[in-house]
């Protein structure tokens, strides 16, 4: 009897021939969310569990620069765009955001295996089990975005069995201080000297300084440049991860900056990093921005650009004190996307003008502040 099913399946039904072999090869994996909800679908990269905030990106590409960007960390991350893996991985780490893939899991619509790209050199599920990453794919994608936009981000879970168990928030702790670095490093021999506070920086921003003539010093996210006699002549406070008013020391150093009118530009967390130094608050969205295609609009004009997005807090522009300005502001949710002072030369975005991945229209804000250092 057994026999003959077998033979059905394989000779007379090619799509059951496919579920067949389908039902005994694959693993299930069931993404838990706080808020009751059990999403199961099919285990993918590494056979491991993990916990995390989940949070999704409409980004269609770039997937090897979103898995590496260092503000993911702590993160589940929901890819909207059904097709993930298609074009697959490089080797070359000069392409990714950081050194290894800094998300905690990753959850898709459809695990694409037969990649095509001249640069690959490994499927997207292989670079996952490298990096001991759980994936999970063949659930509801848009199901699951649409309860993380109308409830708002949440905690969540990817495990082997829909057993629930405690989860903790990783925005309580310091998620900056496992992103940095721990020692100074020089890079470059341009004339101007950045300092470049290192909270989870992506290597597009550190290019993008290179490319302009500079000399970056990266430091760790609690370095001291007073206590260490450091010279430079202007300080970028990267992007990174989770709630800004956990890194309470790179607050104090930009305040110490900011009283010798050193030029300063803030980016993602450096925006939020920047406000909290002057005095003003920063906020927890509802569901954050994680995409490369959010509008934003230059304050008092009608000029638009498009932009890359990573980021679940933001600045509350209500309290920003006297000599501060809003300096562009997110046309679908009116949130802030950066400030400035309006005559000493401070200023901050909360998108990422370096692009990778995503849109190059604001790279012109790394020329904005390099005109000012002198």
């Amino acid at each position: 009897m057994f026999l003959s099913l077998l033979s059905f399946f394989i000779v007379s039904n090619k799509p059951a021939k496919r579920d067949f072999f389908w039902f005994f090869m694959t693993k299930p994996r069931y993404l838990l969310l706080e808020d009751g909800s059990i999403f199961k679908g099919i285990a993918f990269g590494a056979d491991v569990n993990c916990s995390g905030e989940v949070v999704f990106t409409t980004g269609m590409s770039g997937y090897p620069e979103s898995l590496t960007d260092s503000s993911y960390q702590g993160q589940i991350l929901t890819f909207t765009y059904p097709l993930i893996g298609n074009y697959g991985v490089g080797e070359d780490e000069t392409l990714f955001e950081s050194k290894g893939i800094k998300v905690r899991g990753v959850v898709v619509s459809t695990n694409v295996k037969n990649y095509s790209h001249w640069q690959a050199t490994q499927s997207f599920e292989n670079w996952l089990k490298k990096e001991n990453i759980p994936g999970i794919s063949s659930i509801d994608t848009r199901s699951l975005t649409i309860r993380l936009r109308d409830k708002g981000t949440m905690l969540g879970v990817l495990k082997d069995k829909p057993v629930k168990e405690k989860m903790e928030d990783p925005n309580l702790t310091n998620l900056v201080s496992e992103v940095s670095i721990k020692k100074p490093v020089t890079l470059g021999s341009g004339k101007k000297r950045i300092l470049a506070i290192d909270c989870g920086v992506k290597q597009g921003i550190i290019e993008s300084l290179l490319q302009r003539d500079t000399t970056v010093i990266r430091v760790p996210w609690d370095f001291d440049p007073y206590a260490d006699d450091a010279r430079f002549d202007g300080v970028v406070i990267s992007n990174g991860p989770g709630d800004p008013k956990m890194v309470k020391k790179t607050v104090l150093t930009v305040k110490k900056i900011i009283a010798k009118k050193i030029p300063l530009l803030g980016i993602c967390l450096g925006n939020q990093i920047l406000a909290l130094a002057i005095g003003a608050n920063t906020y927890k969205m509802k569901f954050g921005h994680r995409s490369h295609n959010q509008p934003a609009r230059l304050k008092g004009t009608a000029k638009c650009f498009l932009t890359t997005q990573n980021h679940g807090f933001v600045v509350d522009t209500k309290t920003l004190p006297s000599g501060w300005e809003v300096w562009f502001e997110n046309l679908n949710d009116k949130t802030n996307e950066g400030i400035r002072h309006s005559n000493l030369p401070f200023m901050a975005v909360q998108f990422h003008p370096e692009g990778k991945p995503g849109p190059y229209d604001t790279n012109w804000i790394f020329d904005e502040f390099l005109e000012r250092v002198k």
